[in-house]
């Protein structure tokens, strides 16, 4: 039985090698080693090293031995393992997902797609013939509300194992600095991680402690995801954490917003409603609006906007 067992892993390890080997690079048995362990798979450099050898002789896999580390990859015109290939829609859609949902991935899943990452924009590079779906990338952009800013810096190594303890449900050690440059340390429970605009915010428990707070993750200078599971909270999700307004600094208390807005100002809160229970009252020059909506400072700030072309705040 363990020889059987042995021909199985050798098996699945090869299967995963040659999904993971691209047409467009040669990549290093580190790179493979390192994708491997992102997706779960352990296995030692030499094995994958050995196997490579072995897929070689027996796949159209050209080594790449003209400096070390050496690199691997399917021939040009080589049909792979009769694995599925990238279609353009799918090359189209893993391009959009690597620019604006990385960060909102485990990193272990980031790394493990990494090659078909790269297998995408290889399909949709300028020497393919998928001019439609490349040109639809420059045709669609997510744009900001406000003042566009620059993302914070992120140390990667901090992100990577936030990451990687809130996907195993793990205890987290942190140190970091908080808005008045108070150096902190604790250890928290990862229950979620949210992108507001250019900033990454992990929401968590801190020991010894029953609500939930959002540390800014640019502010965490060292993270260590413990060896020690926890039971996530069943009276906490993250949907409702933003429904109550508590990326906007609110505690969830709802109350009955009233004011007047001039006409130009608040046309656009016909479209776009601040509520469900709205109510609009047109008047000749202006709009009476009435909605239920979250206390927070995100709304003081969003009022204080429109300065002169909003009047009558009610707030009950």
């Amino acid at each position: 039985m363990a020889k059987r067992s042995s021909t199985r892993e050798s098996m699945a390890l090869a299967f995963e090698l040659l999904k993971r080997i691209p047409k467009s690079r040669p990549i290093t048995a580190s790179e493979l080693h390192q994708q491997l362990f992102s997706a779960g798979l352990e296995r030692d450099i030499r094995s994958i090293q050995r196997n490579l050898e072995m897929l070689s002789e027996h796949f159209d896999i050209v080594r790449d031995d003209r400096s070390k580390p050496y690199g691997y990859s399917w021939k040009k015109n080589s049909h792979g393992f009769s694995l599925p290939q990238l279609s353009p829609q799918e090359s189209l859609l893993l391009n959009l997902a690597e620019d604006y949902l990385s960060n909102l991935l485990p990193s272990n899943v980031i790394s493990s797609m990494d090659g078909f990452f790269k297998e995408a924009r290889y399909n949709l590079n300028p020497s393919k013939s998928h001019v439609k779906e490349r040109d639809w990338l420059r045709k669609v952009r997510v744009v900001s509300e406000t003042q566009p800013l620059l993302p914070p810096q992120i140390d990667l190594e901090v992100f990577n194992n936030v990451s990687e303890a809130l996907f195993h449900d793990r205890l987290l050690n942190i140190e970091y600095c908080n808005a008045k440059q108070e150096k902190k340390s604790a250890m928290v429970m990862p229950l979620g991680l949210a992108q507001q605009g250019p900033r990454l915010y992990l929401v968590c428990r801190f020991d010894g402690y029953d609500n939930e707070r959002s540390l800014a993750i640019h502010r965490i200078r060292k993270a260590t995801a413990s060896t020690f599971s926890f039971e996530r909270p069943e009276n906490f999700n993250l949907s409702q954490y933003d429904a109550d307004g508590r990326f906007g600094f609110g505690e969830g208390e709802k109350c009955q917003l009233q004011f007047s807005i001039t006409k130009a100002a608040g046309f656009y809160l016909l479209e776009t409603p601040l509520s469900h229970d709205q109510q609009v009252e047109v008047r000749d020059d202006h709009f009476l609006i009435t909605a239920t909506v979250v206390q927070s400072k995100l709304l003081e700030r969003w009022l204080k906007g429109f300065e002169e072309q909003v009047w009558g705040i009610k707030i009950a």
